[in-house]
């Protein structure tokens, strides 16, 4: 039997959960600068040093709530940009700070309104072009956003499409939209603004392809395209004559990502996972730099960004055991220099390996799944399986809080790559359709059992948890497998299909075919039979085995009522069920104060039912929180002030 590792310190939640040191480096165009996000009075802002003073880093932005989580440099060299939205409702406005003098602008002031940034030019230097919903909230329509002064110029006005490709000067080429019964079009653009079908894509190939980009003089179209085979393969297509070439394929995956030359746009190197990232070389020019990068230990490195001659990259690096590591690349010294890791307080932590292994369905399909177990685990012992959210998603290989989480309170913890995930190929992704809380779920059973088959997983000590799919997931297992499970941690995930795609936020109106293709069509009688027979707020009374939900009062994407009907169905049934509620929250927990406070909730949940080890949890911990324990405090056994 595998045994809680009591001779190892506990990783703080914190060090694991909280805000991290350093995170999304970055080098201004000019290389002049170098930025990141760290916490300014423990809210994540940006900060800015020059290259070679980081000792002199100031932050250049003051978010005192949620804190910033993703910002761009522009090429004016006056100007990062980000994004923020107001408790997690997604209705993001556009910021503009001056990393000078640090003043900072909101440029799209509009209630109720979602901003998104589709393109930052090195040609239109002073705009960008942004997206939004501000007409119709149904439709981004395009913009030019002149940066100084923030006027809006409307580019296209959305007719019914789901996206748009410009060039560098912000023509607009291409458009894209999903007919009704799930085809894919690209439509190209015209001189006079009309628009002509260019290519299409039959349902099995509408996930997986569509146009990534055109080149730098808008002589080529660059595509991820799976038609006439299975995984999705990089794709240049001359404009002029619609002469096609393949850049770069593989049989075990899509292609996932690209390099660009930072001039032409032209791809040089592209991107497959069939387990762990690899970088295949398109030009030869680009090899010399992945043999250096691969000869560097630094773990799966991804390039953050990079000057605009090129010259000087800031990689990423990070594996199972290093949680993130920044480094700048001289490409023409070919020097590697450590910047700054993202959580330096786990440099001695009793960390462990997270292990690709390969499950096979009961029908044949191939699992690519990630196992990490504990510190000296022999034998069986509890486990958690741990569902990614999406459904069109995937876990990947690298350093994940929550396995080294489980994994140092003494459970083993896999993640799967069930059938719907992306990356692995068409018919894996739509082998999906139409399963989600039956073969889907096959896919979490088959790999349950292959965990006690090998003494992993000990029966009757396996809990499940996840979020957003991942969440349905916890709640149509608990409700098909009701012996399965011994719990389950299910956080802001959906239990009515049919009020699942009743209340979708309006902007998904483009995808409204991708999303009943995938689980079902509420406008045909066949269609709402199969999401009531799957919606688990529907056999609520099948559960035997304590539940933990979790909620964002402002999800526009699983709304409350999701959480509340399935607690309501719980109760009903006279079945016992903890119900947490945070009122600033969206969909999953931004703040950190939040997620650490959910965090120790579902650390004692799982220990109490499951056996394993648990950091204490504090009323501090709770009260720097908005955290709502809505049903099942008794149930937690909580410290009391």
């Amino acid at each position: 039997m595998t045994l809680a590792p009591s001779h190892l310190p506990l990783i703080p939640r914190s060090h694991l959960f909280g805000n991290p040191a350093r995170a999304q480096t970055h080098i201004s165009p000019d290389g002049r600068f170098i930025s990141w996000l760290a916490p300014d009075d423990g809210v994540l802002n940006i900060w800015v040093a020059p290259t070679g003073a980081l000792d002199q880093a100031r932050a250049v932005t003051s978010d005192r709530k949620r804190g910033i989580r993703l910002y761009y440099w522009t090429y004016d060299g006056q100007h990062l940009v980000y994004l923020q939205d107001q408790d997690g409702n997604e209705d993001f406005h556009l910021f503009a700070v001056d990393p000078e003098t640090r003043i900072t602008r909101d440029l799209t002031p509009f209630d109720g309104v979602a901003v998104g940034i589709s393109a930052v030019s090195k040609i239109r230097r002073d705009s960008i072009l942004v997206h939004m919903n501000r007409r119709d909230p149904k439709w981004f329509d395009l913009y030019d956003l002149h940066l100084a002064t923030g006027a809006l110029t409307l580019l296209v006005e959305n007719s019914g499409f789901s996206a748009f490709v410009a060039d560098d000067q912000y023509q607009v080429q291409f458009a894209s939209k999903y007919s009704a019964g799930g085809s894919f079009h690209v439509m190209r653009r015209a001189d006079d603004g009309s628009w002509t079908d260019w290519a299409q894509f039959a349902p099995d190939d509408a996930r997986s392809s569509g146009v990534n980009h055109v080149n730098s003089d808008g002589t080529a179209a660059i595509l991820l395209d799976s038609r006439g085979r299975d995984t999705a393969a990089l794709v240049r297509v001359d404009l002029a004559t619609g002469q096609a070439r393949i850049l770069g394929s593989d049989p075990r995956a899509d292609v996932v990502g690209m390099i660009r030359d930072r001039i032409t746009k032209e791809p040089l190197a592209y991107i497959v996972d069939a387990g762990r990232r690899e970088y295949i070389a398109i030009e030869p020019r680009i090899q010399p730099d992945l043999d250096f990068l691969a000869a560097q230990t630094i773990g799966d490195w991804s390039l953050n960004s990079a000057t605009e001659d090129g010259s000087l990259w800031v990689v990423g690096g990070m594996s199972d055991t290093s949680p993130g590591t920044a480094y700048l690349y001289d490409r023409r010294a070919r020097t590697l220099c450590k910047l700054h890791g993202a959580r330096p307080e786990l440099a001695d932590a009793p960390l462990v390996p997270l292990v690709p292994v390969t499950i096979p369905s009961r029908d044949g399909l191939d699992l690519v799944c990630y196992l990490t177990r504990p510190a000296g685990a022999a034998g069986a012992g509890p486990m958690v399986l741990f569902v990614h959210g999406g459904p069109h998603s995937r876990d990947i290989f690298g350093f994940n809080p929550y396995h080294q989480w489980l994994a140092n309170r003494g459970y083993s913890v896999l993640s799967v790559n069930f059938r719907g995930s992306t990356g692995f190929g068409k018919a894996f992704t739509n082998a999906g359709d139409g399963e989600w809380g039956r073969r889907m779920d096959d896919d979490l059973l088959d790999a349950v059992g292959w965990a006690i088959g090998q003494g992993i997983a000990e029966p009757g000590r396996i809990a499940i948890m996840g979020g957003s799919y991942g969440g349905y997931a916890v709640l149509a297992s608990m409700t098909r497998n009701p012996e399965t499970y011994a719990c389950g941690v299910d956080i802001v995930g959906p239990s009515n299909l049919e009020t699942l795609l009743a209340t979708i936020p309006p902007y998904w109106e483009s995808m409204r075919s991708q999303l009943t293709k995938a689980i079902g069509d509420p406008a045909t009688a066949a269609g709402r039979a199969l999401m009531r027979e799957r919606s688990p707020v529907h056999h609520a009374d099948r559960l035997r085995n304590p539940l933990l939900i979790a909620q964002g009062a402002n999800d526009p994407r699983v709304k409350q009522a999701e959480s509340d009907q399935m607690v309501a169905a719980m109760q009903a049934n006279g079945i016992a069920v903890t119900y947490l509620l945070f009122p600033d929250e969206g969909h999953g927990f931004a703040r950190p104060a939040n997620n650490l406070a959910f965090n120790a909730v579902a650390e004692a949940f799982l220990a109490r039912h499951l056996g394993g080890r648990a950091e204490p949890i504090t009323i501090a911990e709770i009260e720097a929180s908005t955290m709502e324990i809505l049903e099942g405090a008794e149930a937690l056994g909580l410290p009391t002030a």
